[in-house]
């Protein structure tokens, strides 16, 4: 058994256990570490076999180090002096300052270019939902659609004297935004994100609706940025079984006049709104919870690149309280 140094002794014996440390040993148990292993490790470990030189630190503590990155919406340097600066985090990770030193920011930024280079973090997003997929967790009864905006810096004041060129500026009520659009679908009954695009902001939601929806899905729900999207699922307008049920828009519906026929029409909106809702749930977690609520990176490859890992944990976060929802299924 490893002895423990002082400081991890007098760790786990305060009185208190912090919000910090019940969620980084919930996450602990809910990734599926292995499986995220086997499938990144041929990229890590290229030619391993007769390579000189110092050994790369392990996947399997690059991937935890990745991840508190991703929870706590740190920069490269700002997590180095976090991990430094919490027991919490580096129990998480495996480190003992006493006999070894936090891997420096350098190490993790080529670790993501890593994960850029290889597409690694989609694959990272495949591996979580094909996890939770054997436990019962994604139905195929139908998907969700929607988008929200990210912002980006709008300054100029850098380098390249200008904003960035993959960032466009879109208007939203009477508000301006520049930056790019995450556009997901998620499983109409557990709410869990299956599909992940990134634009630039001026792009309309309906365009992407293609990319977002499963082709076994019996049903497509979106909201009134999503009317006309039978043309991208390659259906005919208002034909007999068709799998959109888009929200109807808000004039249409203060224009008619008191009737039966509006109080039916209003009941119809309200229930398909409120599967409409599960949508809003992974955005909430990546914003609120992981507090990812503006572009850290150049371009949209990049930033793609991090959406896959953000909706992928969020995925695990979201799984917890699916249990009861599906019957016959229980988290892990």
């Amino acid at each position: 058994m490893k002895q423990i140094s002082f400081a991890q002794a007098e760790h786990q014996n305060k009185k208190k256990v912090t919000r910090r440390e019940r969620f980084l040993a919930q996450m602990d148990a809910l990734v599926p570490w292995q499986r995220l292993i086997d499938a990144l490790s041929p990229s890590y470990f290229p030619n391993a076999a007769g390579k000189r030189g110092r050994p790369p630190i392990g996947l399997a503590r690059m991937l935890r180090i990745y991840f508190l990155q991703q929870w706590y919406a740190l920069a490269d340097e700002a997590l180095e002096d976090a991990i430094y600066d919490s027991q919490a985090m580096r129990d998480f990770i495996g480190i003992d300052l006493a006999i070894e030193s936090v891997p420096d920011a350098t190490t993790l930024l080529r670790f993501r270019h890593l994960l850029e280079k290889h597409a690694l973090t989609q694959r990272i997003f495949e591996e979580i939902n094909a996890s939770l997929a054997e436990q019962g967790l994604f139905m195929r009864e139908g998907t969700i659609v929607d988008a929200t905006i990210v912002a980006a810096a709008p300054s100029t004041k850098n380098k390249a004297k200008q904003r960035d060129p993959e960032m466009k500026q879109t208007k939203k009520g009477n508000q301006w935004y520049f930056g790019m659009k995450a556009h997901i679908g998620v499983d109409a009954v557990t709410g869990l994100t299956h599909s992940v695009a990134a634009t630039s902001a001026n792009v309309a939601d309906v365009t992407m609706a293609g990319h977002l929806v499963r082709d076994d899905d019996k049903r497509v729900y979106g909201d009134a940025g999503y009317t006309g999207m039978w043309k991208y699922l390659d259906e005919e307008k208002d034909a007999p079984g068709s799998r959109c049920y888009i929200a109807a828009k808000r004039g249409i519906l203060k224009k008619m006049e008191d009737s039966p026929m509006k109080t039916l029409l209003l009941a119809f909106e309200k229930a398909k709104a409120s599967i409409r809702a599960k949508v809003e749930h992974p955005f909430h977690v990546i914003k609120n919870l992981f507090g990812y609520r503006k572009v850290r990176y150049k371009g949209l490859t990049k930033n793609q690149a991090q959406l896959f890992s953000l909706f992928g944990l969020a995925n695990l976060v979201l799984a917890t309280r699916c249990e009861g929802q599906v019957e016959g299924v229980s988290t892990p």
